[in-house]
């Protein structure tokens, strides 16, 4: 390509590459080479197999503009670049030919990374579903609490007149149920007690929520702590944090105990986030709080819906506690999302931190628990 032809495509701030018609890469601007992690003297004169693991969709896209001598573009590509986790892009493809401005025949490729859209969508969904989760619990348990009553009363008044002491039993065995019933219509009924704000310190939710782990699991699991103790104060409500973090821990701790999981070990870490969008609204400041386990993971069936009310993949599970903990969460304003492979499970909750949280923060030390790195 010409010098001024160079200097146009570097000054662009999309990323673009230029491919030649046998698939061997000539040029990479500088966006490209920032979006992809790659050096531009190091992959010119490589074909894109070289280049890009999983090229299949793009190479595909290459021919059709080349064929067509027309642009086109797709929207869905994943491409895994040098080695590293495929990452989502939505590129255009631009067949070119030889001229005064390039001097080989090929397409000029411009990659748009679509993750961050792609998260911001997930989360909307998620907090739709949150939404809809939180009525329909509400429904269901002001549906079924008052016939449990009944139930269970009837059965009082049942037992007292049967005349044989042991049939007592069948008439306990429906009392037991319908408290069972009612205790988890309580818990599907307890997200929605009205909040009490204030402002407070993260490590005081995750400390409280390791001292419950370490009385019920002491000498099955350890917990280790990896604390950023610089973290501002958040504003919410630490009641309902330490429930939703407990929920989630508890989780894990059930997963790792009843899999007899050899050595198993719960981090609790905290870190910042910056520029981040949540609840639809963009964020200078966030807390990420991530509780992670060596555990089995979350089964491939139920991932899609593991913060659905009722899905569990535990005989004993109800299916409510990452629900409760999913709206707590959502009414902070925030997220909680996860990732989980056999051996390494992680679950991430994202709080916003107003910028008037984070002079209160600055002005209050900002201190935390010091416990990083240690195990217990």
């Amino acid at each position: 390509m010409t010098p001024a032809a160079l200097t146009g495509l570097d000054l662009l701030a999309t990323a673009v590459i230029l491919v030649d018609t046998g698939g061997v890469l000539r040029h990479m601007n500088p966006a490209a080479e920032n979006l992809l992690e790659l050096s531009h003297p190091h992959v010119v004169g490589q074909s894109i197999a070289e280049v890009f693991a999983d090229h299949d969709v793009l190479a595909a896209a290459l021919d059709y503009a080349r064929r067509n001598n027309c642009s086109f573009s797709e929207h869905d590509l994943m491409l895994a670049v040098s080695g590293r986790p495929r990452m989502h892009f939505a590129c255009t493809v631009t067949p070119i030919e030889r001229s005064s401005t390039f001097d080989v025949d090929g397409c000029l490729v411009e990659f748009r990374q679509i993750e961050q859209q792609l998260r911001i969508a997930r989360e909307e969904r998620v907090f739709d579903q949150s939404v809809a989760n939180r009525e329909l619990m509400r429904n269901l348990a002001h549906e079924i609490k008052n016939p449990l009553g009944g139930i269970r009363g009837a059965a009082q008044l049942l037992e007292r007149e049967l005349e044989n002491p042991s049939l007592h039993e069948y008439t306990q065995v429906i009392m037991k149920e319908a408290d069972r019933l009612q205790a988890l219509m309580a818990r599907l009924l307890a997200p929605h007690r009205m909040a009490q704000p204030a402002h407070l310190n993260i490590h005081e939710v995750l400390e409280r929520v390791r001292s419950v782990l370490l009385a019920e699991y002491q000498k099955e699991i350890s917990i280790r702590r990896d604390y950023d103790v610089s973290l501002p104060l958040v504003f919410g409500d630490q009641e309902q944090l330490i429930q939703a973090v407990l929920n989630v821990a508890r989780n894990a701790a059930q997963a790792l105990t009843e899999n007899r999981t050899p050595a198993g070990q719960i981090t609790l870490k905290t870190r910042a986030a910056r520029q981040v969008t949540l609840a639809r609204k963009r964020y200078r400041h966030a807390i990420e709080v991530s509780i992670i386990d060596n555990g089995p993971g979350v089964p491939a069936d139920i991932s899609e819906r593991v913060f659905y009310p009722l899905v569990t993949g535990r005989a004993e599970g109800s299916g409510l506690g990452l629900t409760i903990a999913q709206d707590f969460v959502s009414q902070h304003n925030g997220a909680l999302s996860f990732e989980s492979a056999p051996g390494h499970t992680r679950f991430t909750l994202l709080l916003p931190v107003a910028e008037s949280e984070l002079r209160t923060g600055i002005a209050n030390g900002a201190t935390g628990t010091n416990g990083a790195s240690k195990a217990h």
